[in-house]
């Protein structure tokens, strides 16, 4: 099977560090280990493949950045003439599989015209997130290209109950909308892996991982682990990845006097965060209250598989994908006091980790892993085909 998967999102850095990065890594490696040979076609990439992926072609697409009308729409323009040509040059494939973006349309209009299966991933409403957080000036043009690519997909892949909900506003999409969540690889996420940042004996460490930006709720991480730690001394504060509030969290940590008691790694490469999951005895998705909770947080996958002992706050898939009391803890959002009650609990009651970690790990092993993604995707590749095959003779 040949698959062109596709990432015209010049916010998605493909080969680099972010969520988004590691979920375009882990599908593609997913894909191959299915004996799919992948041609990935990229706006970004940021450094050189990372392991599993060096014999990967590559196929350079000009990214489209926010910019002044005239200008704007020549890049959009350059962008799509690119790709079709792209996908034409480089074809026939037996599926192109997309990460939605802003400006691109090609990859899904050419699979339909191919008669080729073409299946879009939806990770969040970009149009309301970028005009919120980075700012969008040609509003219009983007909901004219989301129309255009919903249409022309075979199916559309929701990474959340919340994401198919938006998508499912517009009429085009009807019958094609699949919830997949998120998954994790099982094989690197284990709870035998070495830790990286082992903490002194009889030290209880509470961790989080993720890029340090304001909807990750650190501020009420912090609080809790202060109570936390004014109870116990032998407690940690162990936080795992950068962002932009890395300087924040530092101060934040030190005015409380609490950096001799912190471990901030900053950047980390994927291949190390398993080590780091593992140095943890609780690990923590603490997002505060939102009305527009969409994600599928590849963290809490990453620490159940780890067999961590996971505390979330009650929101969105979280709330469906964590059982209380059985494959973790749930808390109300931006609750610091439940968080730290939450914390105290575990720290003294070490049987009830090591059963909500195994519990955890076994929750994910069956369902959510990056193969069995994969392979529901090429399920709903097989069954377009298989419809349109069936059009065909009719």
């Amino acid at each position: 099977m040949r698959i062109a998967y596709v990432c015209a999102d010049a916010g998605v850095p493909v080969y680099g560090r972010k969520g988004c990065s590691v979920h375009v890594q882990e599908m593609i490696r997913a894909f191959q280990r299915r004996d799919a040979h992948v041609d990935l076609f990229a706006a970004r990439t940021d450094g050189p493949a990372p392991s599993g992926l060096e014999s990967l072609r590559l196929h350079q697409l000009p990214p489209v950045r926010d910019r002044e009308p005239a200008g704007h729409a020549a890049a959009v323009a350059a962008l799509n003439r690119d790709l079709a040509a792209a996908l034409g040059r480089e074809g026939p494939y037996d599926l192109v599989y997309e990460r939605y973006s802003l400006w691109s349309f090609a990859g899904m209009e050419h699979a339909r015209a191919a008669g080729t299966p073409g299946l879009l991933e939806v990770n969040a409403p970009l149009i309301e997130e970028q005009a919120v957080h980075r700012g969008l000036r040609d509003t219009g043009g983007a909901a004219r290209v989301t129309a255009r690519v919903f249409r022309a997909a075979a199916a559309l892949v929701a990474v959340s109950a919340e994401v198919g909900a938006w998508l499912e506003r517009y009429p085009s999409v009807e019958g094609r909308v699949h919830v997949l969540p998120n998954g994790v690889d099982p094989a690197r996420f284990r709870p035998d892996v070495p830790p990286a940042a082992p903490a002194p004996p009889g030290t209880f460490t509470v961790g989080f991982v993720g890029s340090m930006k304001p909807w990750h709720g650190l501020r009420v991480l912090i609080e809790a682990f202060t109570r936390l730690h004014h109870r116990e001394a032998a407690t940690r504060l162990l936080l795992v990845g950068g962002g932009p509030e890395e300087a924040a969290v530092r101060a934040e940590l030190a005015a409380r006097g609490l950096s001799v008691a912190s471990h901030l790694s900053g950047p980390v490469a994927p291949s190390d965060v398993p080590g780091f999951v593992t140095s943890m005895d609780v690990a923590v998705a603490p997002y505060p209250e939102s009305k527009r909770f969409y994600f599928s947080p590849l963290k809490v996958y990453e620490y159940m598989a780890a067999g961590r002992a996971v505390v979330v706050s009650r929101v969105g898939q979280l709330e469906s994908l964590i059982q209380h009391e059985v494959t973790g803890l749930l808390c109300p959002p931006g609750d610091a006091v439940a968080l730290a009650a939450a914390l105290e609990r575990l720290r003294c009651e070490p049987e009830l980790r090591s059963r909500l970690g195994r519990a955890a790990r076994a929750c994910v092993l069956p369902s959510h892993t990056w193969e069995a993604l994969a392979d529901r995707v090429l399920q709903l590749a097989s069954g377009g085909s298989r419809r349109r095959r069936a059009r065909v003779r009719a």
